[in-house]
């Protein structure tokens, strides 16, 4: 193989790469609140420069992936959402695997994820799936869709919505922040908790079935069953 054939080859596997993030960011900011995302903030969601999202989302556009007017909110299409679907099935299949198999925390699977999620042949992901018993749900309680692309829904309210007195099981909590995740973990509290909201005109707390009341930092980070 020349090396001519094989800079082409990575280039194109990079534009692969980028096209899947993207896609499943903007998947992602959707999946649990109704607002679509911008382009502002796609941008800081993928740490780039406002310019990338502009020449990125042209080219998705242009692929038939995503609608868009400009200076107008991105909106996935049926190819772009299924297309988003695959990545985010094989990243929490992946994030799921590294957990049960592999010895994981919760807190440490996020980033090895996103790079194996590029790479994984669908051979391999469905041996996993097969593996794992064909979860519904990874280790953070985000779901995780068939082969088909069906995607669980659960019903669930916001913990910084939730009233006082609210009863319901953690649903599931965000990835975003490893710091939260260990300081949850450290407190017993994960997906399929109990917990019951408890609040002052000061602050916010949940006390855990059988537990002490424990303060929450970040409630726009929790989801609770209804």
């Amino acid at each position: 193989m020349s090396p001519t054939a094989t800079a082409a080859e990575n280039r194109a596997a990079g534009q692969e790469t980028a096209t899947e993030n993207y896609l499943k960011a903007i998947y992602a900011h959707t999946e649990w609140q109704p607002d679509p995302i911008s382009p502002s903030v796609l941008a800081g969601r993928l740490g780039v420069a406002p310019s990338s999202v502009t020449e990125m989302v042209k080219k998705l556009a242009a692929a038939g992936l995503l609608s868009h007017v400009p200076y107008g909110p991105l909106t996935l299409t049926t190819e772009g959402r299924m297309r988003a679907i695959g990545v985010v099935r094989r990243h929490r299949l992946i994030e799921t695997w590294l957990v049960r198999e592999m010895g994981y925390e919760w807190d440490e699977v996020h980033d090895e994820a996103e790079v194996l999620e590029h790479s994984i042949s669908d051979r391999l992901l469905d041996a996993i799936d097969a593996r794992l018993g064909r979860p519904a749900q990874d280790p953070h309680g985000d779901p995780i869709p068939s082969a088909a692309g069906e995607v669980p829904a659960f019903a669930a309210v916001l913990l910084a919505e939730a009233p006082a007195g609210h009863e319901g099981r953690v649903v599931r909590i965000s990835d975003r922040e490893p710091s939260l995740l260990r300081t949850l973990g450290e407190q017993g509290i994960g997906p399929g908790t109990l917990l019951r909201v408890e609040r002052t005109a000061s602050a916010l707390t949940v006390v855990p079935d059988a537990g002490e009341p424990v303060g929450i930092s970040a409630p726009d980070a929790i989801w609770l069953t209804r």
